[in-house]
Formats: C-alpha cells, structure tokens, sequence
C-alpha cells in the first residue's frame, strides 16, 4: 500500500529522504552505535506514518538474521580458542617469515576464512596477529592491512554465509548454498589470483626485512596459540556439520539453513558456557 500523506501532510517521498540522509549523516559521524541508529530511523519512518507495524514487519528477513546470528555465535566462540591466530603464525613459519610470502598467505587465509565466516569478523580476528607480524619484521603495516581487506571482500563474495548482502541476494533469489558457490566462487578465485599476483609485482621490492626479524618470527611457537584444544574440536565438528547441512537442505530454503546455523550456534554457546 502506497502512503499518500504522512505526519502533518508531508510529502511521503520527501520525509523519507529526509529520515535517510539524516541516518547516513549521523552513521558517517560515528557517534552512536550503527545497529541504534539504524533501527531509529526505522522508529521514525512508522512514527512518521510512512509504513505501518505490519508493513515494517513484512520488510525483515528473519531468515537472514537467524544465519547471521547462529554463525556469529559460532565463530565468535571458535576465536576464543586462538585457532586463527594458530594458522596465521604457521602460514607466516611455512613460507620462512618471507615478507612478500607472508602477504600473499595471509591474503590467502583471509579470503578463506571470509568464505566460510563473516568477512567483518575475520578481518577483526586477522588484524592484531597481522599488526604482530609486521612490527616483528619491521615493515609497514599498511601493504598488509591493505590486502587482509581486499581479501575478505573477495572472500565474502565466493559464498552464501560470507556476506550479509549474500544472504538476503540467495533468501529473495531463491539460490541454494551449492548454487551460489557455482555461479560466484570460481570468479572469487580468479579475481584473488590476479589480485596476490598484482600484490607481488607491487610490493615484493618495497617488503624487505632483516634476517634476524626473520628469525624472531620463526621462533614464534603456534601451539602456545590454541587457548582450549577440547573447545576447538567441538566447535570444529559443529561447525562441520553446519556446513553439511548448508549443502543438504542448499536446495529447498533458507529456512533450513537458518535454522541449522541457529541450532549451532546456540549448541555451541551451551557447550562452551557449562
């Protein structure tokens, strides 16, 4: 139903012009918190007679926010264990602290994480050991911080779970888990090949380090990284099986899926509380 008059004549068009600008100015200022301020303008827009309680209610995808939900309950949990950091220090020895090397695995890792999590959260979770890393070596922070971002886009692209935007494309598309690592992944992994390629032709002279910085990475012990091995394993085996699942019910709806990610994530939330 289209509103012809809102609060106090207004034009409809108009007011909820106003009401957006005014959300985006106040999100670029940073001063409240993004999930506040989104839902008062909400607020503002029923306030306003521009939608109803029922209309509003039509707008949400409840679906998407119980995926995104159970899988942040998940991976948030999984963090605790340091298991992300264990991968980053063990790609960083592998490649013999080389700093060009160090760039393209971390590039690599992110964009895998990002894939299979919330590329916000791997981001989150792969800065403080990326910022460890490059003040051991010595060498800017920028090139690398720079890339971790670059992938975690790229990554978030390749799959159904790895952005929000994905989530509600796949929930008004009707696509399948499986469908949509078909059409998007194998573009995800050409556009990251390109991009670690461009990245080595770039930044392989400027990324120059000494031997002994190269040393002190390699006697980082990546094992002192895991906080709680039993913890690991559960989340590992949840989180496997929500992957299954992802595939299995990928052809029917997103229902299923959020579901499943709910179901995890509060399984999870249960065994890692008691």
């Amino acid at each position: 139903m289209q509103v012809s008059h809102a609060i106090f004549g207004l034009d409809p068009m108009w007011l909820s012009g106003i009401i957006l600008v005014i959300v985006y100015i106040v999100l670029i200022m940073e001063k409240l918190n993004r999930a506040v301020t989104a839902l008062l303008g909400a607020m503002l827009m029923i306030y306003c007679g521009l939608l109803n309680q029922h209309q509003a209610l039509e707008k949400v995808d409840f679906n998407t926010l119980w995926l995104l939900t159970g899988m942040m309950m998940l991976v948030n949990i999984t963090a605790k264990t340091g298991v992300f950091q264990y991968v980053a220090i063990r790609s960083a020895k592998w490649v013999r602290a080389d700093p060009i090397g160090i760039m393209l695995m971390l590039t690599g890792i992110t964009a895998l994480f990002s894939a299979l999590l919330d590329n916000v959260t791997t981001v989150l979770l792969v800065t403080p050991i990326t910022l460890l890393i490059t003040e051991q070596l010595r060498v800017r922070a920028f090139p690398y911080l720079f890339a971790t971002i670059v992938a975690s886009n790229i990554g978030g692209t390749a799959t159904l779970i790895g952005d929000p935007p994905n989530i509600i494309i796949g929930s008004k598309n009707g696509l399948s888990f499986a469908e949509f690592i078909y059409h998007l992944t194998p573009i995800a992994v050409l556009i990251l090949i390109a991009v670690c390629a461009m990245l080595w032709l770039t930044q392989r002279r400027g990324l120059k380090t000494t031997l002994r910085a190269r040393a002190s990475i390699m006697r980082f012990d990546e094992k002192e990284a895991i906080t709680d091995a039993h913890l690991l394993k559960k989340c590992g085996l949840v989180f496997g099986l929500v992957l299954l699942g992802f595939f299995y019910y990928g052809s029917a709806t997103l229902l299923f899926q959020a579901y499943g990610s709910m179901s995890s994530g509060m399984a999870t939330t249960l065994h890692f509380l008691y």
